[in-house]
């Protein structure tokens, strides 16, 4: 469990805290490691939660599957992001989506009943990590509504559009790669795949772009 004290460190919430307080918080806590290959089910679909989970390796996804099989990816997980937060009230139902690994990821759950509870040991940075869990959730409900703003767009190229537009702005460049292949990309935006990779081609003949895979360059002389 040390290992992935550096990593804590630097997650949402544990910011501000030290290394030796992180350790020594961890039992009072209820932290509990698990690690998933690639292709393997954190969470499935109906499951309850009684823990917030943060991802210290891997990558995870969070989506959901129609009757017919058709897949929409809600969001994607990074290191050291928190999720499961919206299920861990009392009366929160079950879970609505899937939350699948798409590497060997690790994760550690933390107990959210010990998190929200002041320890018998009374340690001094417990009521920090519930101000910070309270600003996590709060950073993750502004991701929430990015997401929506990219599907509130009627079309194919508007959706990438707008995407592409967030993702400069997020990495303060024209040129970056998105954590996305293009099936993932069509699924998180919920277009059909041929249609999206045909748009993006169009979208390169009228020089809006350039790309190469997950790699991309918006240009400024093209015409929307």
């Amino acid at each position: 469990m040390k290992k992935y004290v550096s990593i804590l460190k630097r997650t949402k919430l544990f910011a501000g805290i030290g290394n030796d307080d992180i350790i020594s918080m961890l039992s009072c806590l209820g932290a509990r490691p698990q690690t998933y290959k690639k292709g393997e089910y954190v969470l499935r679909q109906g499951e309850h939660l009684s823990d917030i989970i943060v991802l210290v390796e891997g990558n995870l996804h969070i989506q959901k599957d129609d009757y017919w099989g058709n897949r929409s990816i809600l969001s994607r997980i990074d290191v050291g992001e928190m999720f499961g937060e919206a299920y861990i009230a009392p009366e929160s139902s079950a879970l609505l989506n899937d939350v699948v690994a798409v590497a060997d990821s690790t994760v550690i759950f933390f107990d959210v009943k010990k998190i929200i509870t002041a320890c018998s040991s009374a340690c001094r940075f417990h009521t920090m990590v519930v101000q910070n869990m309270f600003f996590a959730i709060s950073e993750k409900n502004r991701k929430l509504v990015q997401k929506l703003g990219h599907m509130s767009k009627r079309s194919t190229r508007e959706k990438l559009i707008s995407f592409l537009s967030e993702e400069a702005k997020r990495n303060n460049s024209s040129v970056f790669i998105i954590s996305f292949n293009r099936q993932q990309l069509a699924d998180y935006l919920s277009v059909d795949r041929s249609a999206m990779s045909n748009e993006l081609c169009k979208m390169r003949d009228e020089g809006l772009l350039e790309f190469d895979r997950n790699s991309f360059k918006l240009l400024l002389h093209g015409a929307v």
